[in-house]
């Protein structure tokens, strides 16, 4: 995964994120983008969260938490959202709106209360798959310096949640619409049950009997491109 802290971007397409908690004098400003680089693959909103050095928001080789699981089936950042509120570790959440096109970027300004060691988790769903999700840890804020940027591509994780059929039964974006039951969420976890990296979309084409993929739905790491701006 390659980052880079660069010079401040010019600020386009600026969406409100919502905000948890009472105001303070003692704030910073951000601005969060994540721009889809894949071909056919669109993202869900994009999810962040503020947090302190006790939480993660997965780490490989272990389980899934609920919250993730039901964004990297469902795209359904909702649980996530809400940890601002159950546990002490996260400070804020903000969802982007809308789903994150191909070629295209969604951006999030927040203003959040300055804390020392703050960082961020930033999410999003492939939705043309089963479980697999962009999504990094730890990024970068209290550490920047008003008008600086941290850039970072983003790879590919497999929630290990459910088994990459690939089918029009279990997978909710548009490239099963109207030939299945296009399912989110489901509680049963029939695949690995840890987070690791994503194996790639097999697709009809190459042999999979389940698939209602086609190759232009692969996709090569990065997937996406994360960029944070400190404005103020």
């Amino acid at each position: 995964m390659n980052y880079r802290v660069i010079a401040a971007l010019s600020v386009a397409g600026i969406l409100t994120a919502c905000h948890d908690g009472d105001d303070h004098d003692n704030t910073a400003r951000y601005m969060v983008s994540i721009e889809n680089v894949t071909s056919s693959q669109p993202l869900s909103p994009m999810t962040i969260l503020t947090h302190n050095d006790q939480f993660q928001l997965f780490t490989v080789g272990q389980p899934a938490s609920v919250p993730l699981e039901q964004l990297a089936e469902a795209g359904d950042n909702a649980d996530l959202l809400a940890l601002s509120r159950t546990d002490p570790n996260v400070y804020q959440t903000a969802s982007g709106s809308g789903v994150i096109a191909p070629g295209t970027t969604q951006t999030v300004t927040l203003t959040v209360e300055y804390y020392a060691n703050q960082t961020a988790a930033v999410a999003a769903m492939l939705v043309n798959t089963n479980d697999a999700f962009v999504g990094e840890n730890a990024l970068p804020l209290s550490s920047l310096a008003v008008g600086e940027s941290f850039e970072m591509n983003m790879v590919v994780w497999d929630a290990g949640t459910e088994a990459n059929d690939e089918s029009a039964d279990t997978i909710p974006g548009p490239a099963a619409a109207n030939l299945g039951d296009a399912e989110g969420f489901n509680p049963e976890r029939d695949d690995t049950d840890v987070v690791s990296t994503h194996p790639g979309v097999v697709s009809a084409a190459d042999g999979l009997p389940s698939s209602v993929l086609g190759p232009q739905h692969r996709f090569v790491n990065p997937a996406a491109v994360v960029t944070i701006t400190r404005l103020d």
